[in-house]
């Protein structure tokens, strides 16, 4: 499904195996988002084009996550130091490149984020503590695995300077948004506890941005710790 209008689309995603998502029980606690109710890994791929698939999956080196504080006020300017991620995540990515307009005549770089969000009866589990925004990359696709117990977890898409968004709705378990992120901006409310017990949302964030706006590699990681005010989506 490409995407709409409003520059989005929710789409069913293919099966998750078990071993993929049994590997959401062995999350490190992130140490910068999430108060201690967040768990993550990371990595990036190179995404180019392959004659024979349509599409290859090149898993790059682990680096630490950098990004500009312009897009993440909260934890941004920073090195973030995550584990790399244990399974293969790749047939969940093919859904993403098929519904988003890439031009697969040049290579991509992706951000992948693996998290899970957890919440008791005495804590709610924040999504978005950086508020409405913008990731800075060219398409992202939020994937939502699992919902145990989980109450809240809205999420909300927004026009750049709006008051309110203009569209909010539940992401299911086996569904993803697409999102153009250069023209939407998103947020997530907080999960809740529906009774009391522990609520885990298990996701994934695929984020796409053309290699030549140089995500990956020093020169970006240089330009986010120096100046975080400096990011820009535009070419």
């Amino acid at each position: 499904m490409a995407l709409n209008e409003a520059g989005f689309s929710i789409i069913d995603l293919p099966a998750a195996s078990t071993e993929l998502l049994a590997s959401y029980d062995n999350l490190p606690v992130d140490e910068y988002m999430g108060h201690g109710t967040r768990f993550k890994r990371f990595c990036q791929y190179r995404l180019s084009q392959d004659r024979d698939s349509g599409c290859s999956f090149e898993l790059l080196p682990q680096r630490d996550y950098t990004t500009f504080v312009k897009f993440n006020p909260v934890a941004g300017g920073i090195r973030r130091r995550y584990e790399p991620v244990e399974v293969d995540f790749t047939d969940l990515l093919r859904a993403g490149v098929q519904g988003f307009p890439l031009d697969l005549s040049e290579d991509w770089s992706i951000n992948l984020h693996q998290n899970r969000s957890q919440a008791t009866n005495a804590s709610t589990a924040p999504l978005t503590p950086e508020g409405v925004h913008h990731d800075g990359h060219d398409y992202v696709m939020i994937g939502v695995l699992r919902r145990a117990n989980v109450g809240g977890a809205l999420t909300r898409l927004w026009k750049p300077g709006a008051d309110e968004p203009f569209w909010s709705g539940t992401i299911e378990e086996g569904q993803a948004v697409l999102l153009d992120d250069r023209a939407i901006q998103h947020d997530v409310t907080d999960v809740e506890s529906i009774d009391g017990r522990p609520a885990n949302r298990d996701i994934f964030i695929a984020a796409f941005s053309r290699w030549s706006r140089k995500w990956y590699g020093d020169e970006h990681d240089a330009k986010a710790l120096a100046d975080g005010t400096s990011g820009t989506t535009e070419d």
